[in-house]
């Protein structure tokens, strides 16, 4: 994975690492405040309009939902690419959900404000998919 430092490509990799390590303050603290996150984008489970999370509090209430059910998140990423205020990831989120391992290959991606704080995560992986993926630990 390519290490430089654009904004975008660190703020990336400051959300995975406070994802990894649980840290909901800390990653809740990388967003602008008019932040949004889409994961996945579109309608699913965990946003049924399909219109994102907004603002701290409703990003806050997707952690609850998402990334606060898991055992453990990994961040199996390929490579990333960075362009003018946005970075975007390849490859995989593997987590670790009830004793099950479910992996979502996907496009990830973070446009940032001029400060580096996160304005958009967006991610593309699809939930059926991902699902095939499922087994034990």
């Amino acid at each position: 994975m390519t290490v430089e430092q654009h904004p975008a490509r660190a703020a990336g990799l400051a959300s995975q690492a406070a994802v990894r390590a649980k840290d909901k303050e800390s990653w809740l603290d990388l967003f602008a405040a008019e932040g949004s996150v889409e994961d996945p984008v579109g309608r699913s489970g965990f946003d049924p309009d399909g219109t994102g999370h907004h603002g701290r509090e409703a990003i806050g209430k997707f952690w609850a939902m998402s990334i606060g059910t898991t055992e453990s998140i990994e961040f199996l990423f390929d490579d990333s690419f960075a362009c003018g205020s946005e970075a975007v990831f390849t490859g995989t989120i593997r987590s670790v959900v009830g004793g099950m391992v479910i992996d979502a290959e996907g496009v990830f991606t973070y446009r940032v404000d001029e400060s580096g704080k996160i304005l958009a995560l967006r991610a593309f992986w699809e939930i059926e998919r991902a699902m095939r993926t499922a087994h034990k630990v």
